[in-house]
């Protein structure tokens, strides 16, 4: 049966596909949320796209972000600590470096880690860069405005976005770790709306100075973002902590003040814009302003700080900045009578992965892609992009990039966002820059292999809900005291504990393993190392189909949870089966060949849906059935039976010789740390 024999009811795919991974800051190696949260999700799915529609039409891009002001920073502070003498470019290079090493060491199997200021990147992405602001601005969607930057007056200098801390200005909103614009949350503000801030450089408080940049009309596109969060509500690929967190974003401009000021507030209302007010409902301990626009609210935000009115703010769309002032980022073209400036890092991050895949074109073998012009990913409409973000970066990727895009009119379409909840460790969030320190990537091979973590990690159903990862062989906290010494012994080295993050291992290494194992051995003892000669059973046919169809439709809306169960809950029962069959047809040579020829089926089927999970286990597998891995792999015969591959290729069951499997083989292995525990 091929793939287009059965295609009722079945979800459709584009011709082409560009697959997107978050970019990481060019200022640290990669913990295990980057992997965990982001990669392995995009990585799960570029590899079932390449199955699916053929790794020709795939382009699975991501890479560093070289350019802003947490690189400015981790740089001073490196060469002011530590003396390091490199250049800054020395310095991301290094770390990109890093990046990618962790990514190949979990199997991420990009086509393109870039650089946005590393060759061969580099180029293609200022001149994209130069072309978007140059467009914006030709269509009348960039407006300078002078707004204020913090400035420390003890060291003299302009502070860039890192360099100034204090407390979020947004209602609702706890961080404490906000920057000159935006906190470690994602909430966009004012720098002067940011609440006691402090200079990295001196700890004095800084001073507001103004300067001119070039700032993107975002307020201008709300009703194109509130029909695309209609169309995104019924698409079955859009989560709904997406179009949630936008709206979030549309609501109309908002001031909040406490009860207690509002005999300063009537005082002042009269000089107000145009306004509504809200009365305070229950016991809200705040009312609230409401105005027409955003100029108008920051018009009352200037009239209420003069009458000594305390509030906040509510979140709205706001002109999104495009430059900045600081040294370390793309140079922004020429305009009006601006020049010196650079583009801030948040908008040419956006655009970043189309300038990564004009990269991958342009530098790949020829042949390699099914189309070398990047407008055939961006812009066909048999094309999609799915780009695989935290739900912090929501703001940027679904409200600021699609407007950005139906500004340009480029005729970029619009991405498919698939936003992951946090990935929490031992149930705190995971921050590089946060009390709780997350365990770096490559720390973590120390203990686990890359596809026990791997399937762990897709396991966790981040697309649910925020999740925690508690690795036993990180976990300190106390499990117990020893009756005998009354010392304290922590999880980490209390035998008795199970480890959370080994719950799927089993499957691999026991169920998958033993599946593997018992279909080669079998066949070496009775086939004679070859396929079973045997038909195997309609109804074992029938199940290797219903588990390929619901896994496929899994895949399709990026449930990796789901999908993996569902390849799992099919192996169970196929090893199952097979326990029964080879039991009963003990002493009977051709019983026991016809049950080889049902578990064939099933371990067929098992490798290719474990494929992008599970990829070098299951190219294992694949070798030593003897098939070629884009024949056995690819989806066009996903319906197919070994023996049916076989005929492919012009053979029979006994005349396809399968590579012999040595005695004891492992296609999935336990970390040699859990074999010395275990013994």
């Amino acid at each position: 049966m091929s793939l287009n024999d059965t295609t009722e009811g079945r979800p459709t795919f584009p011709h082409r596909a560009v697959i997107t991974g978050g970019m990481p800051y060019g200022n640290k190696n990669l913990h295990f949320g980057h992997i965990g949260g982001v990669f392995v999700g995009a990585d799960f799915f570029a590899r079932f796209l390449r199955d699916r529609i053929g790794a020709e039409n795939v382009i699975f891009i991501s890479g560093t972000d070289c350019y802003g002001s947490p690189i400015m920073e981790g740089y001073r502070k490196k060469v002011e600590n530590e003396g390091y003498q490199g250049t800054i470019v020395d310095y991301v290079r290094t770390n990109h470096n890093a990046q990618k090493a962790a990514l190949d060491a979990y199997d991420i199997s990009l086509d393109l880690f870039a650089g946005s200021g590393l060759e061969p990147a580099k180029d293609f992405h200022q001149k994209l860069t130069a072309e978007v602001i140059r467009r914006l601005h030709e269509r009348g969607y960039l407006h300078k405005m002078s707004t204020k930057q913090f400035y420390d007056v003890e060291a003299h200098q302009f502070l860039n976005g890192r360099q100034v801390i204090g407390r979020c200005p947004v209602r609702g909103c706890k961080s404490e770790k906000a920057y000159a614009d935006e906190c470690d949350l994602g909430h966009q503000f004012d720098p002067e709306e940011l609440i006691n801030p402090v200079s990295q450089l001196t700890g004095t408080k800084p001073e507001l100075r103004p300067v001119d940049n070039w700032y993107f009309d975002l307020p201008a596109f709300k009703q194109t973002l509130e029909e695309l969060m209609d169309e995104w509500d019924v698409d079955p690929q859009v989560r709904p902590i997406v179009t949630k967190t936008v709206r979030e974003s549309l609501a109309a401009p908002v001031i909040y003040v406490q009860n207690k000021y509002r005999q300063q507030f009537d005082q002042a209302a009269g000089q107000l814009p145009a306004h509504t007010l809200h009365e305070a409902e229950g016991n809200q301990q705040s009312f609230w302003v409401e105005f027409d626009n955003w100029k108008d609210r920051d018009q009352a935000r200037d009239t209420l700080e003069s009458a000594g009115v305390r509030f906040r703010t509510g979140k709205t769309l706001l002109p999104f900045r495009i430059t900045g002032n600081i040294s370390w980022g793309v140079p922004a073209p020429e305009l009006e009578d601006t020049k010196g400036l650079t583009v801030w890092c948040w908008p040419e991050s956006l655009w970043a992965p189309i300038s990564f895949v004009q990269t991958a074109l342009a530098t790949a073998p020829e042949g390699r892609y099914s189309s070398t012009d990047w407008r055939d990913w961006w812009c066909a409409d048999d094309a999609k992009v799915y780009q695989f973000i935290g739900q912090d970066n929501i703001y940027f990727y679904c409200v600021a990039q699609p407007a950005l895009w139906k500004a340009l009119d480029w005729g970029l379409f619009q991405d498919t966002p698939i936003a992951n909840y946090h990935i929490l460790v031992m149930n705190k969030k995971a921050s590089s820059s946060g009390k709780i320190k997350p365990p770096m990537a490559a720390d973590l091979l120390n203990y686990y292999t890359p596809e026990q973590l791997r399937c762990h990690w897709l396991s966790l159903g981040l697309d649910q809900k925020a999740v925690s990862f508690n690795p036993k062989a990180f976990d300190t906290s106390v499990s117990h005291k020893d009756k005998k010494t009354g010392q304290e012994v922590l999880v980490k080295d209390d035998p008795r504990v199970v480890d959370p993050a080994l719950k799927e291992s089993a499957f691999l290494t026991n169920i998958f393993n033993r599946l593997a194992r018992s279909c080669f051995y079998g066949a070496q003892n009775v086939c004679g190392g070859h396929l079973p000669a045997s038909e195997p059973d309609t109804d074992a046919v029938e199940a290797a189909k219903k588990a390929t169809l619901d896994f496929e439709r899994a895949a399709y809306q990026f449930d990796a949870h789901g999908a993996l169960a569902i390849a799992e809950d099919y192996a169970r029962e196929a090893n199952k089966r097979w326990g029964t069959e080879s039991k009963a047809a003990k002493g009977d040579d051709a019983a026991y060949e016809h049950a080889l020829a049902n578990a064939f089926v099933a371990l067929r089927t098992v490798t290719l849906l474990m494929h992008p999970a599970t990829p070098t286990g299951c190219q294992k597998v694949c070798e030593h059935l003897a098939f070629d891995p884009q024949q056995f792999f690819s989806w066009d015969n996903a319906f197919q039976t070994p023996t049916q591959l076989a005929a492919q290729l012009g053979q029979t069951p006994q005349e396809h010789a399968l590579v012999e499997l040595p005695p004891r083989f492992d296609f999935f292995q336990k970390h040699p740390s859990q074999e010395k525990k275990r013994s």
